[in-house]
């Protein structure tokens, strides 16, 4: 009997100790991306760029099967994608310009900052915004260009996850240098 009530308060005595133990926080993989790069793509509808070599450019097809101007830009080992649509205007450029900026302010909820890149390359007649939405939004990056008469392109960046800013913040700065490459080197042809 003194043997296990011995057992006992050696028991207590070990549990009191005052440190706390404190779960660590989840870490996430390190991401291997390789060095930036970049290939001109040209497309058929006009208009060209300098393309980062890890992106696969997809055509996209409408109902009927036939291929349209709009493309799909895979992101590679990023896990994502670019939906990039071309328009050809019919309407005024404010129409345009204020559904762009519209699909951003979508992501006010969420964003906890929302930046732009005023783009404008007046020798090859584009001009346009590159939006930065930083937190917890869909689409962290979403653009616009145009020749202000009567071509019109936007893109609009999503990752294949859940949306959480900081991990997702290595991919998100890799991937604004590709995404500065690709708006400032656009041309019409």
């Amino acid at each position: 009997m003194k043997f296990l009530l011995f057992i006992l308060l050696l028991g207590l005595f070990a549990c009191s100790n005052d440190d706390l133990l404190i779960p660590k926080p989840p870490t996430y993989l390190r991401l291997n991306l390789p060095k930036h790069s970049y290939s001109t793509y040209k497309a058929a509808c006009g208009f060209s760029f300098e393309s980062a070599k890890i992106f696969k450019i997809k055509d996209v097809y409408d109902q009927q099967g036939l291929k349209t101007c709009h493309k799909d830009i895979e992101l590679g080992p990023l896990n994502g994608i670019i939906h990039f649509s071309f328009i050809d205007m019919k309407e005024p450029l404010a129409t345009y310009v204020n559904f762009a900026n519209d699909k951003v302010d979508e992501h006010k909820v969420k964003a906890t900052a929302i930046d732009d890149i005023t783009l404008i390359n007046k020798k090859n007649k584009v001009y346009g915004v590159l939006f930065e939405l930083q937190g917890d939004v869909a689409s962290p990056f979403q653009f616009y260009l145009t020749d202000s008469i009567s071509k019109f392109v936007s893109g609009v960046v999503y990752f294949n996850c859940k949306p959480n800013f900081d991990s997702l913040k290595p991919s998100l700065d890799y991937l604004k240098n590709d995404l500065l490459k690709l708006t400032r080197s656009f041309k019409w042809n």
